[in-house]
């Protein structure tokens, strides 16, 4: 009777622990959303910005490149910072430092000097590292191990909802209702406003949060007799391997979707203008953000490693379809890959910083490295695609869902034999 009694008082302790997380975890929520909208935002201006500062197409890639660099240039530093400093300033920081990339494209419309629109790109997307760095970590801890993915689904799912609604607002921002002539007869000027304001809305957001009392994560900070102190993040191959998950999912992520218009356009596939082909583009991000809701409560009572497993040879298989035929059977399978991409970032990202206690900030660091993957894979993808054919070359993100799917297989007991050693 009193074992009975011991795990009801475990449960409704547990309940009571949920319950008292939910106003930090609605408050996190809200940077998934913002760095979400922010990102796609971005993506809005880049037609725009080609024509007021004159690039050439390849110049134009330099903005894609300069956001993804900042991954790879700053996640490790972001998660030193984070460790000393902890989460809430690290989020602090973060939203301050992409504040100030935003305030930087007014001085890059006055100037009309490319270098600095990039620069300005860079900071942004470095104060966005700065959040993601500090934000996924947490919002993992805040609750039972057993339902951090979930969470982190639920997360990301704002994060989906807001590059859903970031293109729509952009638009809205910059070109307004309208006509064409008014559209193309825009000027570097309608760049000014949108970012002054964002930069306005970031700061308010930092200052709420200097006032917020977030929960410490007690496992997260060094003692000493903290089980992981003398550790080296190199001894935990569950992380090692998450982060090359990361990189091929991020990568095989962006890759997808930056060929999706010019695939559709293939006679043989959908033979569709570029604005047509642009709108069904929505339906792969859309799908992901579907996905993630669905996700955020299947992922409490299935195993993130078999959710991963489930969902990448699904990918496989529609990427697969996609590749060895035409017309709508084609354009279906490769939109549908977004509803199934969608758990795999925060499945992946949990399973990989599992038990890291104190060296978590650190690890969240290396994971966000790399995310530099999407910068590398779309090039190579390019480069099948240019030598052979644009079908063919969607064998490089199949490659990419093959080694997400041997992580997902394995990552339980490479999580072991970290346990094993901090034991």
């Amino acid at each position: 009777m009193s074992e009975i009694n011991m795990n009801q008082s475990i449960a409704a302790g547990t309940q009571n622990n949920e319950k008292n997380y939910f106003f930090p975890l609605a408050a996190m929520t809200t940077l998934f959303f913002l760095w979400g909208f922010i990102t796609v935002f971005n993506d809005v201006l880049i037609p725009r910005l080609k024509s007021v500062f004159d690039l050439n197409y390849t110049e134009a890639m330099l903005i894609q490149f300069c956001f993804f660099i900042a991954y790879f240039v700053v996640s490790l530093p972001a998660g030193n910072l984070v460790k000393r400093l902890g989460y809430q300033k690290g989020i602090i920081i973060g939203l301050v430092v992409a504040a100030a990339g935003c305030l930087l494209f007014y001085p890059a419309v006055i100037v009309h000097q490319y270098w600095v629109f990039l620069s300005a790109l860079f900071v942004m997307a470095s104060g966005i590292v700065i959040l993601q760095v500090s934000a996924n970590p947490y919002v993992a801890a805040l609750g039972t191990p057993k339902t951090a993915s979930s969470r982190l689904n639920l997360a990301q799912a704002l994060n989906s909802l807001g590059t859903t609604l970031g293109p729509i607002a952009g638009g809205m921002l910059l070109f307004g209702a309208g006509s064409a002539a008014v559209v193309e007869a825009a000027n570097a000027d309608s760049v000014k406003v949108p970012y002054l304001v964002i930069a306005g809305c970031l700061l308010a957001i930092a200052v709420v949060f200097a006032f917020l009392k977030l929960p410490t994560i007690e496992a997260h900070i060094e003692t000493e007799d903290c089980k992981v102190k003398d550790k080296n993040l190199k001894e935990a191959p569950h992380l090692m391997m998450g982060v090359v998950a990361i990189f091929c999912y991020v990568g095989a992520e962006v890759s997808i979707g930056s060929f999706i218009v010019n695939y559709f356009a293939e006679e043989h596939i959908g033979g569709l203008d570029a604005p047509t082909a642009a709108k069904l583009l929505g339906y792969y991000w859309g799908g992901a953000m579907v996905g993630r809701f669905i996700g955020s409560q299947a992922l409490k009572y299935v195993a993130p490693s078999k959710a991963l497993v489930f969902n990448s040879v699904f990918v496989m298989l529609l990427l697969a379809m996609t590749m060895f035929t035409e017309g709508n059977i084609a354009m279906v399978s490769v939109l549908a890959i977004g509803l199934f991409n969608s758990i795999m970032f925060p499945t992946i990202f949990t399973t990989a910083i599992e038990g890291l206690g104190s060296l978590t900030s650190k690890g969240s660091g290396w994971l966000c490295l790399a995310i530099v993957g999407g910068a590398i894979i779309p090039l190579l993808q390019g480069v099948v695609a240019d030598t052979m054919h644009i079908q063919i070359s969607f064998i490089v993100p199949l490659v990419c869902y093959i080694f997400i799917a041997w992580y997902g297989l394995n990552v339980v007991k490479l999580s072991k034999q970290w346990h094993d050693k901090i034991a």
